[in-house]
């Protein structure tokens, strides 16, 4: 029987890291619309537009990669997959927030933020993928 509590430890840090990061952004979120007295929307503030969409993003990528990153261990994902996954997912998730967190920002860390995540993301896929087809066709 496989001892999942390692890889799904792993997977519950990352998980509870990037919940981090969207507190932060939602935080920081907070302070802008509390600077430009705007309760409701954007307000125009195109430092205030700038962190709602950064929000937004992070909202729109963490809860799929982490429902993958789980079923990947309930299938047996090795430790030290969780954890490149994982390191590469959240340190691309803090690039991205920090540059949407900036008012101005260098566009370095969107990029390789975005680059980052992106690629825990498709790898991530991919071997889920392959990992079920190879699952239907052999089992």
């Amino acid at each position: 029987m496989l001892n999942l509590t390692p890889a799904l430890s792993a997977a519950g840090i990352y998980a509870a890291l990037n919940m981090a990061i969207l507190i932060w952004i939602g935080i920081e979120t907070g302070r802008v619309r509390v600077k430009h007295k705007v309760s409701i929307g954007d307000g125009g503030v195109p430092h205030l537009v700038r962190i709602m969409r950064g929000h937004a993003n992070a909202v729109e990528n963490m809860p799929m990669f982490f429902v993958l990153l789980v079923i990947g261990v309930l299938l047996g994902m090795p430790l030290l997959a969780v954890h490149l996954l994982g390191i590469s997912f959240t340190v691309g998730r803090a690039l991205h927030a920090r540059h949407f967190t900036q008012e101005d920002a260098p566009r370095w860390q969107r990029g390789a933020g975005f680059s980052l995540s992106f690629l825990a993301q498709v790898v991530l896929l991919a071997g889920l993928l392959v990992h079920g087809v190879w699952g239907l066709v052999a089992g």
